[in-house]
């Protein structure tokens, strides 16, 4: 359940960042895909649609989708997505195949990229 409303989580950040932030949209420029975080087994599984500079997400698998991350399970990818670094965590998984990654590696290494502007922002000091 945890790892389901990670995954919607994601989707909203993704579209508000998409509307609101400037920084966001142009890593958007360009882009018109569809990708899925996912486990393994499909049992959860949520997609991203790129277009217009928007994000939107949907539950659920497309059939293709221009990348896929499936993790082992639902646990599993709740922890790998929380996890406090997060790039050696998937290079773990992926090295001991408990995340897989299906499709364009070099689209992964971008949305991975779109992540650092889903951060909190810090407080500025006075």
């Amino acid at each position: 359940m945890k790892f389901r409303l990670l995954l919607w989580a994601l989707g909203w950040l993704m579209a508000r960042a998409s509307r609101n932030n400037p920084a966001f949209q142009q890593q958007l420029v360009d882009r018109d895909l569809t990708f899925q975080l996912q486990t393994l087994d499909g049992k959860v599984a949520r997609h991203f649609i790129v277009k217009d500079q928007r994000v939107r997400s949907r539950s659920g698998t497309v059939a293709q989708p221009a990348f896929a991350i499936a993790f082992r399970d639902a646990a599993f990818g709740f922890a790998t997505l929380q996890a406090k670094n997060k790039q050696l965590a998937f290079m773990q998984g992926i090295q001991d195949k408990t995340v897989q990654i299906k499709g364009n590696p070099a689209l992964v290494i971008w949305f991975q990229g779109l992540m650092k502007y889903l951060q909190p922002r810090k407080p500025k000091k006075p």
